[in-house]
């Protein structure tokens, strides 16, 4: 049974989706504060977190970083009003899974909180099924069995939707996959909903991964179809 932790200070809605999500199977955990959110985070060991960002005693960033900090793989699914687009690459940035802004339809948060915890379960099973050995790529490094990312011999941290974003484009070899496959693949959606997810994690990947200077981008955009990695693997 999967495990989830709802932060979120508003007690109404924290019990409707506590109690919605109890009966879709979950086991549940709820937190009213920030501070009480990481406390949870770490005694429960919850699979994927909901969590509001304006957050008494401790701001819902600050959770997130907190999370991340414990846990590299929990999914993290945002959940605000607060739907600039600042705070949505903010969050991304911060190494969150998906954002869904306020007021949201019960049945799209149900069915993304599916696909967070499917994606995660196929990640892990595929990439320790797969036999996949460590692929080096110029300078950079990925071993899908540690899930790890090394960039000159340097650890690179990546947040967890970021590497099977990384890891899709690789097993493609050079090859361009369009943003709505991405989004089935790594995210789990149906159709293209929140396309710009798709490029934000790009954006970020490339911000870690790849020299200011250099000539040879790692991820190339191809207009009007997707993206590609520029080089082949080895």
């Amino acid at each position: 049974m999967s495990r989830i932790l709802i932060v979120e200070d508003n007690r109404d809605l924290a019990f409707g989706l506590h109690s919605n999500l109890e009966i879709e199977g979950y086991e549940v955990a709820t937190a009213t504060t920030g501070i009480e959110g990481v406390k949870q985070a770490k005694s429960f060991s919850p699979d994927l977190v909901i969590l509001d960002l304006m957050l008494p005693e401790m701001d819902g960033f600050e959770v997130l970083k907190a999370i991340r900090k414990h846990n590299k793989t929990t999914s993290v699914l945002i959940l605000t009003a607060r739907g600039e687009e600042v705070d949505k690459v903010r969050g991304l940035r911060l190494g969150a899974d998906d954002y869904v802004t306020k007021p949201f339809g019960l049945m799209e948060l149900l069915a993304r909180v599916e696909a967070l915890l499917r994606r995660s379960g196929k990640s892990a099973s595929r990439d320790s099924s797969s036999g996949m050995e460590s692929i080096r790529i110029n300078d950079i490094e990925i071993c899908p069995k540690t899930r790890t990312v090394r960039k000159n011999d340097q650890l690179v941290e990546l947040a967890p939707k970021e590497f099977d974003l990384l890891l899709e484009l690789i097993r493609h070899d050079g090859a361009v996959v369009s943003r709505i496959d991405l989004m089935k693949t790594v995210w789990g959606h149906s159709s293209a909903i929140v396309s710009r997810t798709v490029d934000t994690h790009i954006a970020e990947l490339r911000r870690k991964l790849e020299d200011d200077s250099s000539q040879s981008p790692l991820i190339v955009t191809v207009r009007k179809a997707g993206y590609r990695i520029a080089v082949q693997t080895s």
